[in-house]
């Protein structure tokens, strides 16, 4: 499963939690279940940011190969107007002509490049934002958590324990 499917379990949850009576909306949940999807969703973040990891790799081989793609139309480039070197008109057009490749070359080069670039820019910006996004919401879960467990606790109709008072504790 991945974060937002964790999160829209945990959503449900809470969802389908009864109210507790005289409490101002405050509800019950299943501590065991909702701290069991905290923990999926500390597994799955690793996975998450080793696909942003994989974009980044991805950008890397996309300029090596474009720097390669640019070369080999250079050299081919090259090539094709040394074996034009039969006559001084001739050879003045292949060089004129390589001049020509070798621009373009390098033209298509740096438009590959920026493309590629705003393109993994995006895409690690959409990483970047879901996220963010993923660890508000677990903050926020979290926090709500807490205080409907505290709430509940002091209305005696629930047992908080230490260990969700204090998320220094939750790492095990």
């Amino acid at each position: 499963m991945n974060i937002d499917e964790l999160l829209d379990q945990m959503d449900e949850l809470l969802d389908d939690a009864f109210n507790v009576p005289f409490s101002g909306g405050k509800r019950v949940v299943d501590v065991d279940r909702v701290r069991g999807i905290i923990d999926d969703i500390r597994l799955n973040m690793p996975t998450e940011i080793r696909q942003a990891k994989a974009i980044t790799a991805d950008r890397i081989d996309i300029i090596k190969t474009a720097k390669k793609e640019a070369e080999d139309i250079v050299k081919r480039a090259e090539e094709r107007a040394r074996a034009l070197v039969s006559q001084e008109a001739v050879v003045r057009a292949a060089q004129q002509h390589a001049n020509e490749i070798n621009a373009a070359a390098q033209t298509h080069s740096r438009e590959l490049r920026a493309k590629t670039v705003d393109y993994c820019e995006d895409v690690l910006r959409k990483t970047e934002e879901q996220l963010a996004k993923s660890a508000v919401e677990v903050k926020s879960l979290r926090t709500s958590m807490r205080r409907s467990a505290s709430s509940a606790a002091s209305a005696g109709t629930a047992r908080v324990t230490p260990r969700l008072q204090n998320p220094q504790n939750n790492q095990e």
